[in-house]
Parts: C-alpha cells; sequence; structure tokens
C-alpha cells in the first residue's frame, strides 16, 4: 500500500533511504536544511518541502534521520503539532536512548505514535537498500512500520519497547567497534611477522576470527575489494559517526554500572582517531594509526 512519508534529513544516509520510498511507489515530502542534500534529493523523485512542518502536513508516517538526539528532540517540538493525530513518527537517527524514550514521550503527549529505528549498514546499505533496522516501540506501530522499512532495508528486528532499537544499535556498534581495533591489530601485527595481509584474510576470514570488520570491511587494501581501505579510506561509515556512536555506549556503560573495559578504550581510541580525520575517513582506517604508533614503538 502506498503511503505518503514526510522525511526529514536528507544527507549521506537519509537521502538515498529516502529515494528507496520513492522507488518503492511511496510519495515523499522531504526537507533538509542543507539546500544541497534537498535539490540532490528532488532528482530522486522526492517532493521538496519549504520546512519540516510542511513536509509532516498530511503525512501518514513521518521519518527522521538526524546527527544527534537534541536535533531530533528540537524538531519535534517544532512538527509535532503540525502534523495529524494519530501520525506514526519514526525516528532512525542514532541517539541516546533517554533521548529516545523522551521523543517516544512527546510523540504520545502530543497524541502521535513512535518508533525509534537506528540503522545498520552504513551508506552503502542505504544506497543499495540493504539495511538492518533495529526498532523500539508498540507492535502495532513497528508493523505498520515494517513495509517502510522493508524498501530500505533487508531486515527490519523488533527489540522492544521504547529506546529498545537504540539500545540495541549501541550494543552491536559496540561489537563492530571493538572488532576493528582487534582486526586491524591483528593485520599490523601479522605485517611484522612477515605475514601477507591475504594470507592472514584467508585463513581468518573461514577460521574462528571470522567476523564482519575483517570479512565486509576489512582495513587493509586488497583481500576485499569493495572496502573503503581499497578507496583511500573514503567512508563507508565515517570515523566520527563512529566515535558518536561508542559514546553513546560509553555513557550507557558507566550509567549502567558494567564492567566493559573494552567498550570503554575503544571509545577512547575512536574519540581521538576521530579527532583527526573527522568524517573524512572511514572508521577502518584506525589501522593506519595503529601501524603508526607501532613504528614509535619499535
Amino acid at each position: 500500500m502506498s503511503r505518503t512519508v514526510a522525511f526529514i534529513g536528507l544527507g549521506h544516509m537519509g537521502g538515498p533511504m529516502a529515494a528507496n520510498l520513492v522507488k518503492a511507489g511511496h510519495r515523499v515530502h522531504g526537507f533538509d536544511l542543507d539546500a544541497t542534500a534537498l535539490r540532490e534529493a528532488t532528482g530522486t523523485g522526492i517532493t521538496p518541502a519549504g520546512s519540516a512542518a510542511e513536509a509532516v502536513a498530511g503525512a501518514d508516517v513521518v521519518i527522521t534521520m538526524l546527527p544527534a538526539g537534541r536535533h531530533v528532540l528540537d524538531l519535534y517540538d517544532t512538527i509535532l503539532s503540525t502534523a495529524r493525530p494519530g501520525t506514526l513518527f519514526v525516528d532512525c537517527s542514532t541517539i541516546d536512548v533517554a533521548d529516545a524514550r523522551t521523543a517516544h514521550e512527546r510523540a504520545e503527549t502530543a497524541r502521535m505514535r513512535g518508533l525509534d529505528a537506528p540503522v545498520s549498514g552504513g551508506v552503502v546499505g542505504a544506497e543499495a537498500a540493504t539495511l538492518t533496522f533495529m526498532a523500539g516501540g508498540g507492535h502495532a506501530e513497528f508493523a505498520e512500520a515494517e513495509p517502510l522499512l522493508a524498501a530500505m532495508g533487508k531486515r527490519a528486528v523488533h527489540c522492544g519497547g521504547a529506546g529498545a532499537g537504540q539500545a540495541a544499535k549501541i550494543c552491536n556498534n559496540m561489537i563492530l567497534g571493538v572488532s576493528m581495533i582487534a582486526v586491524s591489530e591483528a593485520f599490523v601485527l601479522g605485517e611484522s611477522l612477515g605475514l601477507s595481509h591475504q594470507a592472514l584474510y584467508d585463513v581468518a576470514s573461514t577460521a574462528s576470527g571470522q567476523c564482519w570488520a575483517l570479512s565486509v570491511n576489512c582495513p587493509v587494501p586488497g583481500p576485499v575489494p569493495a572496502s573503503p581501505a581499497n578507496r583511500d579510506y573514503r567512508p563507508g561509515f565515517a570515523a566520527s559517526l563512529m566515535a558518536k556512536d561508542l559514546g553513546l555506549a560509553a555513557n550507557a556503560v558507566r550509567a549502567g554500572g558494567v564492567h566493559a573495559e573494552l567498550g570503554l578504550k575503544v571509545a577512547e581510541l575512536y574519540a581521538a582517531y576521530a579527532e583527526q580525520v573527522g568524517a573524512a575517513e572511514d572508521f577502518s582506517g584506525i589501522v593506519r594509526i595503529i601501524r603508526d604508533h607501532s613504528g614509535e614503538q619499535a
């Protein structure tokens, strides 16, 4: 069934996600503060709106993809009053669990319905409609959003109540950050022992060391042609975004009193790395920092 969707946030992730909704036959009214992003989105069949409030007026579903929780909450303060009562608000941003729950509460107070549905898969997944969605909210809200999520991704998992999608996302990305550091350190160790990248990959990718950070986003050039390492570490999933997600995970670790030494350490490492490269480099490029530091130690 075709829906009228308002999509707010048409950047590197939101733009292709909204375009895939158009391809699936939905009517998409989009808005972004960046005029270039809005213009590019218009070229994919999205109807541009003059403001976020204009985009949501008359929409069945409102989807947001924004940088941080404060942006989501500030936007909700602006647009909740202009949407039709009962409109479903689906936030695909990666934000703090507490902010996600606050967004749910504000939507409910305004007689709207909410779902937090952050994504995994990066820009490549957004373009190819192969994202994984982790959703938090009611069963009815998830069921209503599922056809739209299916148009933008390959899998959607209902993780529980309000904020559960964000909880799953930060846990998943803590695993990813730790595993990327481990894979990168292993390749640098292999180099020091005279082992070729291909040899280590051929063994680890079919043995107990196999993981996404190795087999899909391999941090060294050669073994995985599609990995950012073969494009001079152009993102992909930017180092700044990984640092942000790991910061959210570290905050949750501290708040929950969880003993997570690796989670806290990897957040520290990526925060320092992101200060150097920001959004210009894929998070797998941290292998070069590990290699440089190894040279200093030698």
